[in-house]
Order: structure tokens, then sequence, then C-alpha cells
């Protein structure tokens, strides 16, 4: 079916993507899963992972997602992310001092650490950083 889909991506301090695109690829709880005008609608939880779409124009785009929901309609896909950023957006001194952070948190022996807490944190900011380096590849 041709045609495109407009791909909304919003988290609870701003607009993130707000545009068409012919394909939008996801990270689900239960796998990857894409999406094309005309899909069946769901809702799905998500992980920590890279939103892809094409636009258009035919160009591929990247946003990191940490978690949220995902709304498919045929004609629309809402995501609502705990946090998004566009891999053009990535900071990687900051994601890069994220990921010592967390580390550091990690190997720290004391009672009072979080471990799950600061192993999703590391999760978080190695998957930015690798998505960063890849617009440099």
């Amino acid at each position: 079916m041709a045609g495109n889909i407009r791909l909304e991506v919003v988290t609870p301090q701003k607009e993130v993507v707000n545009e068409e695109a012919q394909i939008i690829v996801a990270p689900g709880v239960l796998g990857e899963f894409g999406v094309l005008i005309g899909h069946t609608p769901f809702m799905t939880s998500l992980n920590i992972g890279t939103i892809r779409y094409t636009d258009t124009q035919g160009q591929e785009h990247q946003v990191f997602v940490s978690g949220g929901f995902a709304e498919a309609l045929p004609d629309k896909v809402t995501v609502l992310a705990e946090s998004a950023e566009r891999r053009i957006d990535i900071d990687m001194d900051r994601a890069k001092a994220a990921m010592d952070r967390a580390q550091k948190r990690i190997d720290d022996k004391s009672e009072d650490i979080d471990y799950v807490r600061a192993k999703m944190a590391l999760k978080r900011s190695i998957h930015r950083i690798r998505m960063a380096e890849s617009r440099r590849s």
C-alpha cells in the first residue's frame, strides 16, 4: 500500500519528532516492530533502543528512546517516551559522563546503591553512545 504515515515522538518535556514517514521501526518489549501506512492498530511498551524511520524523501533518521509506549494506528504512530533524542542531538561528552557515573555506582559496594537503576542508566548511556558513534561511520 503506497502512502506515508505520521510519526509523533513526545516526552514530558517536548515534542521530538512530528513528521511524515514511509516506514517506522521501533524497539518493542516483545521485539522490534515495523509500521507502514494502513497497519492494524495496536499498543505496546518500548524498550530502551532506537526508533528508525525513513522520511518522505527516503532519508533514514534515528531517535533514541528510553522506554515508554507506542500506539500504532492505520495513519499514525504516536510514541510517548520517558526520554527521547534524535541521533544528531546526542551530546557525546554528556553521554560518556553518564556512562562513567553509572559504572562508578555499579562498582560501588555500598548498601545505599540502587543497582537496578544504575544498570538501566548504564544501558541508556551505552546505547546513546553507540547510536551517536554510528553517525560518524
